[in-house]
């Protein structure tokens, strides 16, 4: 390793993550805790349709400030 690169790396979840992404085009945001916020308590899809996937992992949400979008949400669909 070089001098200028750090020795450790620190684990990220999805939602830090994507408010490090969003912090680079000057966009507030802070991550929830998985399963506390508004958008995770209700189901993801309908099994209505054949094409909704069984099985969906809660990867986490996030709260945006400033902007007429007020919560993301992040599922992964397998």
């Amino acid at each position: 390793m070089h001098d200028a690169e750090p020795d450790t790396i620190e684990p990220k979840t999805w939602p830090q993550k994507m408010c490090d992404m969003l912090a680079k085009i000057d966009i507030a945001s802070h991550p929830n805790d998985i399963a506390t916020g508004d958008a995770e308590q209700d189901d993801y899809y309908g099994r209505f349709f054949s094409q909704t996937p069984r099985m969906v992992t809660n990867r986490g949400s996030l709260e945006v400030e400033g902007t007429n979008i007020d919560t993301i949400q992040i599922i992964q669909k397998g």
